[in-house]
């Protein structure tokens, strides 16, 4: 065991970050900052004797786990700063990174939870265990929310802890005998959780691809919309609008093109529209705005970018009765199984928030917040651009996807932590596709991407 040098620091900012440029934006960024106590980091290392020891169980580990390349992305990229971190202990990190919100929760929706919090004290207002599939009310305010005119009822509504919990859900309807498709470069956790699900072959080092997996790839070429034509048969097809990374936004058309793709192959597609009310285009904000969707689609949502529900965690999945496996049993009834099996329920308190986001109160402050990270997109995008680089994604998403020609991702993200103290996330990180760019994402405090752009013009210029 060894013992490395004592970590301290006086005082570390909400955002990782104390700079504080002065800025003419909206005061409500202000900077919070915490003291941060001495930390005595201990290694342990396990001595070659202690290795050839150790206890062992006959069960064997999960092939299917094994397959997978290192850890999951944003583990990674947080692995990375830390280790930054350890080696500049008195850096002012800014992190652009993980698509973590930061601003607070308007207090209309907190007010809310704390009410439903402060009535569970008390015997007329205490609830247990609820409905699996979620309050009768807040599916009732998400169908008419988002779904009016759509043919969505309430009971097609799934409530949950968020959209990437849903996706794993999901993944164990279809089983591991399903082939996948997924857009190159997408949100790790669909191949993730398809390779975890037994879905996919071996990883291939040469491509940087996992076997039986169809990666549509997503240009600046083809307006980061596949070619159909060049897209095998698959059961699932995973798609992400406005997605995450690229930021670009399928349009009405594109999006009857996918459908049609689907009902032509008899394949389900798992749309997920978790960024769709960043949306400035005049695009479908939801898959089942496109006629037929509801025989073909799932679609997943959340309130993590809208609300600042990153840690609050509440979500919701779209099951048409429409939707039906080939031998005419309703998807929706299976995966209602799965929830009430692996699931006690989204928490009351949160469930009492969203109610609220779907107040007019409510709309109009999540409105708000999302608008103050768009701002910061534009102060992003008008940064690279100004630096000469082509710049994609922005407009309908918290998201820049910055292009670095003929450059390794993780290259680029080191240059940038090492020489800057930012961290964004290496585009290859996102599927072979991303190879070359890297994100940026908007979320922070306004101070701190004000900094975070002083500092990328300062390296690139």
């Amino acid at each position: 065991m060894s013992l490395m040098n004592n970590l301290s620091t006086s005082m570390i900012s909400s955002s990782s970050s104390t700079f504080l440029a002065p800025t003419s934006f909206n005061s409500r960024t202000q900077s919070v900052s915490v003291p941060l106590k001495n930390i005595n980091i201990v290694k342990c290392v396990a001595t070659p004797q202690e290795q050839q020891n150790a206890y062992k169980t006959k069960v064997s580990r999960n092939a299917n786990i094994a397959k997978l390349q290192a850890g999951y992305l944003f583990p990674e990229v947080a692995r990375r700063r830390a280790a930054h971190l350890l080696k500049y202990p008195n850096a002012q990190v800014i992190s652009l990174g993980i698509g973590d919100t930061t601003e607070p929760i308007p207090d209309v929706i907190t007010s809310a939870m704390s009410k439903r919090s402060h009535a569970l004290s008390t015997l007329e207002g205490y609830s247990g265990y609820g409905a699996e599939q979620g309050e009768k009310a807040l599916r009732a305010a998400l169908a008419s929310t988002f779904y009016r005119n759509l043919g969505i009822e309430d009971d097609d509504i799934f409530v949950s802890d968020g959209a990437k919990c849903d996706i794993s859900r999901l993944q164990v309807v279809f089983g591991s005998s399903v082939t996948m498709a997924v857009q190159d470069p997408s949100y790790p956790a669909y191949v993730d959780s398809s390779v975890i699900m037994g879905q996919t072959g071996q990883f291939q080092k040469d491509v940087e691809k996992y076997g039986n997996i169809e990666y549509m790839r997503c240009t600046p070429e083809n307006g980061f919309f596949p070619d159909l034509s060049k897209v095998a048969r698959t059961d699932i097809i995973f798609f992400c609008s406005p997605n995450n990374p690229t930021g670009a936004a399928a349009t009405r058309e594109q999006l009857t093109q996918l459908v049609k793709f689907a009902k032509d192959n008899g394949s389900i597609i798992v749309y997920d529209s978790a960024y769709a009310m960043y949306m400035s285009d005049d695009n479908p904000r939801s898959i089942f705005e496109i006629p037929g969707a509801k025989e073909v689609a799932i679609e997943t949502s959340s309130f993590s970018k809208y609300a600042g529900f990153t840690g609050v965690r509440l979500g919701w999945t779209v099951v048409p009765k429409q939707l039906l496996f080939s031998d005419g049993f309703p998807v929706a009834k299976d995966f209602n199984r799965i929830i009430c099996t692996c699931f006690n329920g989204a928490s009351n308190i949160a469930q009492a928030g969203g109610l609220a986001c779907l107040s007019p109160e409510g709309l109009e402050a999540m409105q708000e917040v999302i608008g103050f990270y768009k701002e910061n997109t534009k102060i992003i995008v008008e940064t690279f651009n100004s630096l000469g680089f082509k710049v994609y994604g922005g407009k309908n998403a918290p998201y820049v996807w910055v292009h670095f020609p003929g450059r390794n991702s993780w290259d680029v993200f080191s240059e940038i932590l090492e020489k800057t103290h930012i961290v964004t996330t290496p585009g290859s990180g996102f599927g072979p596709g991303g190879e070359g760019f890297i994100r940026v994402s908007a979320f922070g405090h306004r101070e701190n991407v004000l900094e975070a752009c002083r500092r990328f013009k300062q390296l690139y210029n």
